[in-house]
């Protein structure tokens, strides 16, 4: 196993420029106006970090851990951009040494993440949301007598990533592994296309970064949504409903507003898609014993 930190804040390697900054495209969301149909969290986020440019400004200007500006998200994509370079390269490295000890049939190469990172989509950097880009990650792997690239297009869960793995060694699943292979998947990508269910993710309260003044956000409810929990559903056909205990829901149509910018939790006219999805976030509730009440 080779754990790489990079790519991380403070965004810096030796590869920075590799990406010339005029061919770096930021996410469509990080130039549109701010909107506050958005948890309450994620906005006092939004306010710390946009404080915290503003005092990077005037310590370390070339190495901004937050931007403010299309130009400094720009900035700061193009490093980031260079430390997946830099990972690229090492990755590369690897797969030669495996060529040149003649063990490359004999291995199967996987390479994934824990988080990504918002790098200024809906004007907010890092981890820490139920955003696409934070909280959606690459699975990749090659397999020896792989010959052609196969991708699947729909979401599965990093929880079926060690029985997948068991599996691909030829053994069997372990009790205290939740989850199931994705062998038959990867295998034939229409064979579970209607059989992968959903994907589950959740948000326990964590030190959230805010301005001890929360400015403009400030209100009596700032120190409760600091502390929300969330219970996320991304289902196969590409809902996304997200369900606080102490803050604003979520729903949207990734297929449709993959950049998730229109928050359809409270239009009347998706109802039931809000219930069916709701029940099925109980049902995976009950199955894991999660006590928290949304």
């Amino acid at each position: 196993m080779v754990a790489f930190v990079e790519p991380h804040s403070p965004y810096n390697g030796p590869l920075n420029d590799v990406n010339p900054l005029d061919e770096v495209e930021l996410d469509a969301t990080a130039t549109l106006p701010e909107h506050e149909d958005i948890p309450l969290r994620y906005r006092l986020m939004r306010e710390w970090q946009q404080a915290e440019a503003l005092l990077d400004r005037e310590r370390l200007p070339i190495q901004l851990f937050f931007g403010i500006t299309p130009d400094e998200y720009r900035s700061i994509k193009q490093r980031y951009l260079g430390l997946v370079t830099l990972v690229d390269q090492s990755i590369g490295a690897i797969l030669g040494c495996l060529e040149r000890c003649g063990i490359e049939e004999n291995t199967i190469v996987v390479h994934t993440s824990d988080h990504g990172d918002s790098l200024g989509a809906h004007h907010l950097f890092g981890k820490e949301t139920m955003f696409e880009e934070a909280a959606r990650v690459p699975w990749l792997i090659r397999l020896p007598s792989q010959t052609l690239p196969k991708m699947i297009s729909h979401p599965v869960s990093h929880i079926d990533f060690v029985p997948t793995l068991l599996d691909l060694l030829g053994q069997s699943n372990r009790p205290q592994c939740a989850g199931k292979s994705l062998l038959p998947l990867i295998n034939d990508a229409t064979a579970l296309t209607h059989d992968t269910g959903s994907v589950f993710l959740e948000w326990a309260p964590n030190r959230t970064k805010v301005k001890k003044e929360a400015g403009s956000l400030g209100d009596a409810r700032s120190s409760a949504r600091v502390e929300e929990s969330t219970r996320t559903l991304v289902s196969p056909d590409g809902w996304k409903l997200c369900l606080r205990d102490k803050d604003l829901n979520e729903l949207y149509n990734l297929n449709e507003d993959p950049f998730e910018t229109r928050n359809l939790y409270p239009d009347a006219q998706y109802a039931s898609v809000v219930s069916r999805f709701t029940s099925e976030i109980y049902r995976w509730q009950e199955a894991t014993n999660d006590k928290l009440k949304l």
